[in-house]
């Protein structure tokens, strides 16, 4: 069995978003459940958040971006750049809650401490731009982590699988010009899905021309799709990268119960995916594979699906 992490912290709940938004507490809550209820709990390494040292989020985001976040987020407006983004005055701190928890996750795990890890966090982070929210993310939790193990822990190649059903518009344009971090995302086609991008053509700019890699989804596929695409599409890709370090943007809103997609992914399914990223972390990345939750909103399928991505760690 191996040693997997799992960052849960009761501050990520304080953001709040408001009675109806799709990114709530909740979600926490149900993914911490489900484990609890399946008995895992005593198997993981629980870790507490930590904040982020500002550096850190600097490697990301532009220093005007983070001070106008704090201002907005401060002063009680309840959305920043675009109406999705519903906060409180706690979500500045939240933010730098999830940050910090995950480079403390990854730090563990640079360190031998861990195996691997899944990182419960909020909020998500994805879809965030260097000076820009989008889609429920602020900063980008990803990205950072992946900044911070290129420049405290040396690594030189970074692998970034985003699962989550929407395109990672944020963390593609942050890396699509350098060839040290390869981007891979399978999402539902952005003709039918926000934001709008992440077509096939996009496959990285100068340097970083080739090292990201789209796969689209159309509405209505499921299983079978995924399975192919990331068996044509993600696996020679990393065979020819060869990451060092693999981080997972994980979604579980391509879930066929889950109302943010018309994509019909199984609960099987969403477990052959994370089997096959554990081959590849376990070949290329002795085994480092780290997790971070993004989507997800089907409060009745969220335990089951942590639970059963926290065992397929576990089980290396």
């Amino acid at each position: 069995m191996k040693r997997t992490g799992y960052l849960h912290d009761n501050r990520y709940l304080l953001h709040d978003t408001g009675p109806y938004h799709p990114e709530m507490a909740d979600r926490l809550i149900a993914v911490y459940n489900g484990i609890k209820e399946a008995g895992l709990l005593d198997q993981l390494t629980l870790i507490p958040a930590v904040r982020a040292d500002l550096k850190w989020i600097e490697t990301v985001h532009d220093p005007k971006y983070i001070r106008r976040f704090e201002e907005v987020c401060l002063s009680g407006n309840r959305t920043f750049d675009y109406p999705d983004n519903q906060m409180c005055v706690d979500t500045y701190e939240t933010a730098y809650l999830a940050v910090g928890g995950i480079l403390d996750t990854a730090r563990r795990i640079m360190e031998g401490e861990l195996d691997n890890a899944f990182c419960a966090v909020r909020p998500p982070g994805h879809h965030a731009e260097r000076d820009q929210a989008m889609g429920f993310c602020y900063f980008n939790n990803v990205a950072i982590a992946a900044r911070y193990l290129q420049m405290e822990h040396g690594i030189q190649r970074v692998g970034i699988i985003d699962s989550d059903v929407h395109h990672g518009n944020g963390t593609q344009h942050i890396f699509e010009k350098d060839p040290t971090v390869f981007y891979y995302s399978i999402h539902q086609h952005p003709s039918f899905s926000f934001p709008g991008t992440g077509r096939e053509f996009e496959e990285g700019a100068g340097d970083g021309q080739g090292f990201t890699k789209n796969s689209l989804v159309l509405p209505g596929q499921g299983d079978d799709v995924y399975e192919q695409l990331i068996l044509s599409d993600l696996l020679p890709a990393f065979e020819r990268f060869k990451p060092e370090v693999i981080i997972v943007s994980t979604g579980f809103d391509g879930h066929r119960d889950d109302d943010m997609s018309d994509v019909n992914l199984s609960t099987e399914g969403y477990s052959w995916i994370l089997e096959n990223i554990m081959k590849l972390g376990n070949q290329y990345a002795a085994g480092r594979v780290i997790s971070v939750l993004e989507g997800g909103y089907c409060l009745d399928r969220l335990g089951e699906l942590a639970t059963n991505h926290v065992r397929i760690l576990l089980n290396g």
